[in-house]
């Protein structure tokens, strides 16, 4: 198939690009490279069935494909909140110009949407029908309140259109090739503490997050681009850890002696996150299988290796 991944330099992107050309996809890759790299993408430049575009998706494109997986936006609160009106250009027009595609030439259309729509929940762990307790107004609202857009002209264009759509909601993901400057929680820990520095923690460290393995994810988001079921599905790791948990898990894995400083909790950060994956298990047969300590090692070898050849 002829296969288009927009946002596809980015880390989650070129990891889907890396799987989809070893089943033997002709795929192109859309980024406008504001928070994806071409060394992500380095090994397929010259590959025939690879094609890259530099391309912003606040602007129409045309092209021929079969299917569009839709990831293009910083999902990173330092990056999403540095240009909060562009991130908010980027789901809401991003979504409606790649639908129109989709519309146009029958391609299937997989928007991946974020567990930042249920925003700081008071239902826990979040089912898919759970509505939300999001703020439409605060520093996060651009990317929570774009991607609650997003899903609605994903519906909207289904209903209205014909447009053969998926919805995925992706709860925290880490892995290899995540930006070492992105202000994840996990990127900070790791940079930090292979750089000596005292590890970051916000607030007293007891909200919880879950963390999905990178390669975990992207299987989800194949299954579900591949399966008759239209979603919204939760894509994550149900395992939930508090952030001290994790500090500490990071804190031992490289530098025992790294302190733990504590800062105040950034505006409507969430107290707590988990996936109910229940429907990932029942119609896409898939549930995560790299744990949070083995996925980490694999995370701290890419970030060690980058951030010593960077110095």
């Amino acid at each position: 198939m002829k296969i288009l991944v927009t946002g596809g330099a980015g880390f989650i992107g070129s990891h889907l690009i890396d799987r989809l050309m070893e089943q033997g996809h002709e795929v192109l890759c859309l980024d406008n490279f504001y928070t994806g790299t071409k060394r992500n993408i380095l090994k397929w430049l010259n590959h025939p069935y690879f094609e890259l575009i530099r391309h912003d998706i606040t602007e129409e494109i045309r092209l021929e494909v079969d299917q569009i997986y839709h990831l293009a936006c910083p999902a990173s609160p330092v990056h999403y909140q540095a240009n909060p009106v562009k991130t908010i250009k980027t789901n809401v027009m991003g979504t409606l110009y790649m639908l129109g595609l989709a519309k146009r030439v029958k391609a299937r259309f997989l928007l991946a949407s974020t567990s930042e729509v249920y925003g700081d929940p008071d239902v826990h762990p979040q089912p898919e029908e759970y509505r939300g307790n999001v703020n439409c107004n605060g520093i996060r609202s651009c990317y929570d309140e774009g991607k609650r857009v997003a899903e609605t002209l994903a519906f909207d264009y289904y209903r209205q259109n014909n447009v053969d759509i998926r919805v995925a909601r992706i709860f925290n993901s880490y892995g290899t090739r995540m930006l070492e400057n992105d202000g994840r929680v996990v990127s900070n820990f790791i940079s930090q503490a292979l750089r000596n520095k005292p590890i970051t923690i916000y607030g007293d460290g007891l909200q919880t997050r879950s963390f999905c393995y990178v390669s975990d994810l992207v299987e989800g988001l194949i299954r579900l681009m591949n399966n008759d079921y239209i979603g919204p599905i939760n894509l994550g790791n149900p395992g939930e850890y508090t952030i001290l948990e994790l500090a500490q898990t990071i804190q031992n894995m490289i530098n025992p002696n790294a302190k733990l400083i504590y800062q105040s909790l950034p505006e409507d950060d969430p107290k707590q996150r988990q996936p109910d994956i229940t429907k990932a298990i029942k119609y896409l047969g898939w549930q995560p299988t790299i744990n949070l300590q083995e996925g980490l090692k694999l995370t701290i070898d890419d970030f060690r290796d980058r951030i010593i050849n960077n110095n």
